[in-house]
C-alpha cells in the first residue's frame, strides 16, 4: 500500500563495464514524488485495498453473560462478514523514518447470525433462538508506517507500525427479544470492535508483505533495444522529506549482456538536485548528462556508428557525375561511375546540456568509394565536426530527441585524387547531413530513452527543464484502466 513504491519502482544489477570506473553509490539518475504524486497514487491503492478486503471474514465469537432476570447466556456470532467499507478521508504524509498511511472516519458494514441459549429455575428447559443482525461499526481510523531502505541496490519495505481504533459500533437485530439486543451491545461490543481492528490489520500487513515480495520479481533492467539496457540500480539512501519521496539510481547504459568494458564518462559522484520547481507536478526524474553520454559510448563501441550510404534523396550525388564541377577530377579519372559514402564516427558523440539547449558535437570521417565493378575503391575522405542541437519531448513514458544541424566545418582528410576544394564541397555536404545522417539519426532517436516508471502508469502534461549538464522531467502521472485490471498486488487471500 506504498503509493511511491508503485509508482517509481524499477531496480537493476550494475553490469562489469561501468563497475569497472564508478563506485556503487554513483548516481546519474534522481526521482522525486511531491506529495501531490503520493496523493494521486494513494487514492487509487485505497480503491484497491478496499476491494481486496472485501468480504473479509472474521472468526467467531462465543462468550457466557449474565444478564439480569435471566441468568447466564450463551451467546455466539457467526459467518461475521465485512461486505462494506466505506472511506471518506485519508492522507499520506512523508517523513525522515518512513511514509505514514492514516484513514479516517471509516464505516464497515457487517452481517452475522446469532445464537443464544439459556435454562432458568423457573423454566426447567433450554431456551435458544437464532437470527441475523446487521453491525456498522463507525468512526474507525487505520493508519500504517512504511520504512524504506537500500539493500543491495534494491529497495526494501518494512512495515514498521499498523493499527486501527473502532470509536463507535452500531447493532441492529432480526428477530430476538429486546432484552436480548442490550445484551449483545454489552456483551460483544468490544468482542466484535477488537475482531474487526485484528482482521484489518492482519489482512495489511500480509499486503504490504505481498508488496515487499513482489519488490523482489520487478526486472533488474530497464532494455531499451535489443542490444542495450538502461541501468537502475538503487544507490545511496532513501531521500525522505516531509513534503516529497526522493531516489536516487545508477542511470548508466548498459550492455545486455556482459561485454567490453565502456569509456569513462567525466564524471565525479554528484546529489543531483531536484529541478521541478512545480510542486503541483506529481513526478520529477532528473537526468545527467553522462546518461546519454554512456548511451552513446556503448552505441560507439558495439560499432552502431557506421554506415554505408547508398541510397539518397538526390540519387545523382551517387555517381561521378553528380561531382563534375564539384570535383571535376573525379569525374575525369571516374566517369560516370557508381558511388558510395562511408561514413564512420570517430569518436561517440559528445552530448551537452545547458541551460538554454541540449546539443551533440560528433566526430567523423567521410570516406567517399567509387565502385568499378566488383571493386571498391576510397578516393578521398573528409573529416567532419558537426554541431546539432536537439528538442526533447515526452513520448508517452519515454523521453525522444529531434536533432537538427546546427553547424559544421569539415576539412580534407586524405585525398588519391588530388587536392579538394572544400568551399564547393560544402554545400553538398550540408545537404547530405541534413537528408541523411540526421534522419537516420532521427529514426533511431524517435524510440526515445526509457524513463524509470512502472508499467500501469504514464506521464501525462510532461515538461522539461533544462539546466547546466542536467535535464528534468516534471510531470503528472495517470493509472490506466488496463493496467489496473491487471494490477498484481492484492490484499486478499
Amino acid at each position: 500500500m506504498a503509493p511511491f513504491l508503485v509508482l517509481l519502482l524499477l531496480a537493476s544489477s550494475l553490469n562489469h563495464g561501468y563497475a569497472q570506473f564508478h563506485p556503487k553509490n554513483e548516481a546519474f539518475i534522481s526521482l522525486s514524488i511531491t506529495q501531490n504524486g503520493l496523493d494521486f497514487v494513494k487514492e487509487m491503492l485505497v480503491n484497491k485495498a478496499i476491494s481486496s478486503l472485501i468480504p473479509l471474514q472474521l472468526p467467531n465469537i462465543e462468550k457466557t453473560a449474565k444478564i439480569p432476570f435471566v441468568g447466564n447466556v450463551y451467546m455466539v456470532l457467526s459467518n461475521i462478514t465485512i461486505y462494506h467499507i466505506y472511506v471518506p478521508s485519508s492522507r499520506v504524509k512523508p517523513g525522515e523514518t518512513g511514509v505514514s498511511i492514516t484513514a479516517s472516519g471509516v464505516t464497515c458494514d457487517l452481517s452475522m447470525n446469532w445464537y443464544y441459549s439459556y435454562s432458568t429455575w423457573l423454566v426447567p428447559v433450554e431456551i435458544s433462538d437464532r437470527g441475523r443482525a446487521e453491525v456498522q461499526v463507525k468512526s474507525m481510523e487505520v493508519g500504517l508506517t512504511l520504512g524504506l531502505e537500500n539493500e543491495e541496490g534494491s529497495l526494501k519495505l518494512k512495515l514498521k507500525d499498523c493499527g486501527s481504533n473502532v470509536k463507535d459500533i452500531s447493532i441492529k437485530l432480526d428477530g430476538g427479544a429486546s432484552w436480548l439486543y442490550q445484551g449483545v451491545v454489552d456483551a460483544f461490543e468490544e468482542k466484535i470492535g477488537s475482531a474487526v481492528e485484528n482482521a484489518i490489520s492482519k489482512k495489511l500487513t500480509k499486503g504490504i508483505s505481498r508488496l515487499d515480495s513482489y519488490l523482489e520479481t520487478l526486472p533488474k533492467e530497464v532494455p531499451v533495444d535489443d542490444h542495450t539496457s538502461l541501468n537502475v540500480t538503487f544507490v545511496n539512501d532513501v531521500l525522505l522529506s516531509d513534503s516529497s519521496v526522493g531516489f536516487e539510481t545508477n542511470g548508466l547504459f548498459i550492455k545486455r549482456n556482459p561485454s567490453l568494458p565502456i569509456l569513462d564518462l567525466y564524471h565525479n559522484n554528484l546529489k543531483l538536485p531536484i529541478l521541478c520547481t512545480n510542486s503541483s507536478k506529481m513526478v520529477g526524474i532528473t537526468l545527467d548528462e553522462a546518461v546519454f553520454n554512456s548511451a552513446s559510448a556503448l552505441y560507439y563501441d558495439a560499432k552502431f556508428m557506421h554506415w554505408i550510404v547508398d541510397q539518397i534523396p538526390d540519387q545523382s550525388l551517387l555517381n561521378t557525375a553528380g561531382w563534375r564541377f564539384i570535383i571535376p577530377q573525379l569525374y575525369k579519372k571516374y566517369p560516370n561511375h557508381d558511388m558510395n559514402l562511408n561514413i564512420s564516427l570517430s569518436s561517440p558523440p559528445v552530448v551537452e546540456i545547458s541551460n538554454q539547449k541540449a546539443g551533440a558535437n560528433t566526430i567523423a570521417d567521410m570516406t567517399i568509394d567509387v565502385l568499378e565493378g566488383d571493386k571498391v575503391i576510397p578516393v578521398a575522405c573528409i573529416s567532419l565536426v558537426i554541431q546539432a542541437t536537439s528538442v526533447l519531448k515526452i513520448s508517452g513514458n519515454n523521453l525522444v530527441g529531434d536533432i537538427r544541424l546546427n553547424d559544421f566545418q569539415m576539412s580534407l582528410k586524405w585525398s588519391k585524387i588530388g587536392n579538394l576544394r572544400m568551399y564547393l564541397i560544402q554545400p553538398v555536404v550540408w545537404t547530405l547531413i541534413e537528408t541523411v545522417f540526421l534522419p537516420h539519426a532521427n529514426t533511431r532517436l524517435s524510440k526515445g530513452l526509457p524513463l524509470p516508471i512502472v508499467h500501469g502508469f504514464i506521464l501525462q502534461n510532461a515538461e522539461i527543464i533544462l539546466s547546466t549538464s542536467r535535464l528534468a522531467v516534471c510531470s503528472d502521472v495517470a493509472f490506466t484502466t488496463e493496467s489496473n485490471k491487471r494490477f498484481p498486488i492484492s490484499f486478499s487471500r
